[in-house]
């Protein structure tokens, strides 16, 4: 399977938005956005106006590269929205929350999600206390989330005790005991990344 090894910053210059994929530096005047807003390239300053396919398919990449996954992984997730009750686009948004490494992410144990994607595939995390390296893997209603006993003495997650990270309202976790909870599934209005699913939904449904 491909993967993107380039800038992550390129990324969000692209997408025209900040995707925090660089953890910290995002929100600080380091950002990439905040330095050089522009599409990268030598015509980058060109004012374009993307016809109706383009904005359906920037709309697919920024959301896309925002959670880390890859085309095949993004559109057999579609698929299974598909197949589920309810809206197509906002079924996709909560898989996409609901993978571990962006559950990992969201309770402040990586600093961005590729760093709770390598902390999940380094065996760090426990889900209902079995060690769990798959970063897909979908949490449910009632997992325990936590750092595993032997690999909490590490320097990375030492930094974490008395903290209270900011988290959508789905999810909880203690500081102390280097253990979250995901108290109910993510709805539509707990995601905080402006997508607009639709242009997603109609971009595969031609």
């Amino acid at each position: 399977m491909s993967k993107y090894t380039g800038p992550d910053c390129r990324l969000c210059r692209r997408e025209g938005c900040k995707l925090f994929l660089k953890g910290e530096r995002c929100v600080t005047p380091k950002c990439a956005i905040e330095k050089r807003p522009v599409v990268p390239g030598q015509h980058g300053l060109l004012r374009r106006k993307d016809k109706e396919y383009g904005i359906q398919l920037r709309e697919k990449q920024k959301v896309k590269r925002a959670y880390g996954v890859s085309e095949k992984q993004f559109h057999n997730m579609y698929l299974e929205a598909v197949r589920q009750k309810g809206v197509t686009g906002d079924n996709l948004l909560t898989m996409l929350e609901r993978r571990l490494d962006n559950v990992v992410y969201r309770m402040g144990i990586g600093s961005s999600r590729s760093e709770a994607r390598q902390i999940v595939s380094h065996r760090h995390i426990t889900v209902n206390a079995k060690p769990v390296n798959i970063a897909s893997y979908k949490v449910d209603k009632g997992d325990v989330i936590a750092i595993k006993e032997n690999k909490r003495a590490l320097e990375m997650f030492k930094s974490l005790k008395g903290q209270k990270p900011v988290m959508p309202a789905w999810l909880e976790f203690s500081g102390d005991k280097l253990t979250g909870k995901v108290k109910e599934l993510p709805q539509r209005s707990d995601i905080d990344l402006n997508i607009q699913e639709n242009l997603i939904i109609e971009l595969y449904s031609k």
